[in-house]
């Protein structure tokens, strides 16, 4: 996935986003981050999951049908709290890059140079 670094943020908040609402297993958010766009490998998903709950964002449970064994997910308080946090903050990012810019030419990396200095 291209800009993967800067996109990983909001593949966490959307899996905490779910996991408010209901109990979610790896495959089935890997097939809802689909649907946005995102393209995640179960050896991408769960250690992020796992990431996750070892933060005390998510709590997990084992539940078992015949011979098979899933893991189900859902948000902690302390998950809710971030995600609430996130929220406040993505409208205000939002807010911001949304404005219409006075240039339509983004500053070139000499204009951020001496804007630093």
């Amino acid at each position: 996935m291209e800009h993967q670094d800067l996109l990983a943020g909001f593949v966490r908040l959307h899996v905490l986003h779910h996991a408010v609402e209901h109990e979610i297993y790896g495959l089935w958010m890997i097939e809802e981050l689909a649907h946005h766009g995102y393209r995640l490998s179960p050896g991408t998903l769960y250690p992020m999951l796992h990431a996750m709950e070892t933060r005390g964002y998510l709590t997990s449970r084992t539940e078992r049908v015949g011979r098979t064994a899933r893991k189900l997910y859902r948000a902690t308080a302390f998950g809710k709290q971030g995600l609430a946090l996130a929220k406040l903050r993505g409208r205000e990012f939002m807010g911001e890059a949304l404005k219409e810019a006075p240039s339509a030419e983004p500053p070139t990396r000499e204009a951020a140079d001496d804007a630093d200095a």
